[in-house]
């Protein structure tokens, strides 16, 4: 069902990942080999952010911060973002980057 997120303007790929890392499938204009070096990073960082949120709700003792909702790294023409399990690989100048966490968010719950 992730393959339905290719459909969105912008995302060149989209990947699903197990909570150790390792790659479940993926789709788009990767090669298979990437996607799963894709799925590997949104892993890893996913423990990065949640470390993080963990700090800043302790720091400052404010509510709301964990779990994260997701994360994104933005680079001037590409973004990487991902929510829950689910990693894509998006084109900035193609579309509406708020959709696609929306549409990300939806299909973490599939």
């Amino acid at each position: 069902m992730i393959e339905r997120l290719l459909a969105i303007d912008g995302i060149m790929a989209i990947c699903q990942f197990r909570d150790d890392g390792a790659f479940v499938r993926g789709f788009g204009l990767l090669p298979e080999e990437q996607m799963m070096g894709l799925s590997k990073f949104a892993h890893d960082y996913k423990r990065i952010v949640q470390g993080n949120a963990d700090q800043l709700s302790m720091f400052t003792q404010m509510s709301g911060w964990t779990p994260p909702d997701g994360w994104m790294v933005r680079g001037p023409e590409m973004t990487v973002c991902s929510v829950a399990n689910l990693v894509c690989v998006f084109n900035n100048s193609e579309g509406s980057l708020n959709e696609v966490m929306e549409r990300l968010r939806e299909a973490a719950h599939w």
